[in-house]
C-alpha cells in the first residue's frame, strides 16, 4: 500500500508540473494570456497585489465553492493551489522557453500548451488525491449539468475571461483560441486515455490519515 502511495504521489507531482509548464508554453506563445490568467491579472491590476497571490486566493475560494457542491477535497487539491505556482516560477527562471513573436506560431505554441495542460490534468486528477481548485469546479458542474466535460470547461473559460477582461486582464485572440480549444483538448485527452473524471474515487484528507494509520498497523 505504502508503494501505491509513493507512486500516487509522484503521478500527482508530475501532473502538477505538466500543468505548470503548459502555463508558462502558452504564456510563451505571446497571443493573449489563457483564461484564468486573464482573470488574475485583471484581479491583480485592480486591487493592486501580485498576481501569484490572486492566483491562491482564488483558488481557495473556488475550493470553498465546490466544497458546497460536494466535491470532495484531499492533498492534490493543496498542492494544486501551491505547487503549479513553484514549477512555473521554476520554469520562467530557467528561461528554456523562448517568446514566440509570430502568429500563427505562437497560435500553434498555444494549442501545445493546452495539451500539455490537459495531459498534467489527467495525471493528477488520476492519482486521486483530489482535483485541483479549477479542475474540482469542472468536475462538479459537469455532475450537476450531465453535460459533457469538454462543454462544462468550455463554459468556465468562457465566463472567467469575460470578468478579467472587464477588470482589465490581458485579452488577445490566444485567449479566444484558449477559452474554447481548452475544453476540447482536455476532452479528446481524456477520451485517448479512455478516462472519466467523474469515476474517480478521491481520497480525502480524513481518508488517507485513515488508511495510512491502518498501514501503520498492519506493519506492527
Amino acid at each position: 500500500m505504502m508503494k501505491t502511495y509513493i507512486v500516487r504521489f509522484l503521478k500527482l507531482n508530475f501532473g502538477l508540473f505538466l500543468y505548470g509548464l503548459g502555463i508558462i508554453v502558452t504564456m510563451k506563445a505571446n497571443v493573449g494570456y489563457a483564461p484564468w490568467e486573464v482573470l488574475h491579472s485583471g484581479i491583480s491590476q485592480t486591487l493592486g497585489v501580485s498576481i501569484g497571490l490572486v492566483n491562491t486566493v482564488v483558488g481557495a475560494i473556488i475550493v470553498a465553492i465546490v466544497c458546497l457542491l460536494g466535491e470532495k477535497i484531499g492533498l492534490g487539491t493543496i498542492f494544486n493551489m501551491f505547487m503549479i505556482g513553484f514549477f512555473m516560477d521554476l520554469i520562467l527562471n530557467l528561461n528554456l522557453i523562448p517568446l514566440i513573436h509570430n502568429f500563427w506560431l505562437g497560435a500553434l505554441v498555444m494549442i501545445i500548451g493546452l495539451f500539455i495542460i490537459s495531459l498534467g490534468t489527467y495525471f493528477y486528477i488520476s492519482s486521486a488525491f483530489g482535483a485541483g481548485p479549477r479542475d474540482s469546479l469542472m468536475v462538479a458542474v459537469t455532475r450537476k449539468t450531465n453535460l459533457p466535460v469538454g462543454f462544462c470547461r468550455i463554459l468556465l473559460e468562457v465566463s472567467v475571461v469575460i470578468i478579467g477582461g472587464l477588470l482589465g486582464g490581458m485579452v488577445g485572440l490566444g485567449t479566444v483560441l484558449s477559452a474554447f480549444a481548452i475544453g476540447l483538448c482536455i476532452q479528446a485527452t481524456f477520451r485517448i486515455m479512455r478516462f472519466d473524471p467523474t469515476l474517480v474515487e478521491h481520497e480525502t484528507f480524513g481518508m488517507m490519515v485513515k488508511n495510512l494509520r491502518q498501514l501503520k498497523k498492519d506493519k506492527e
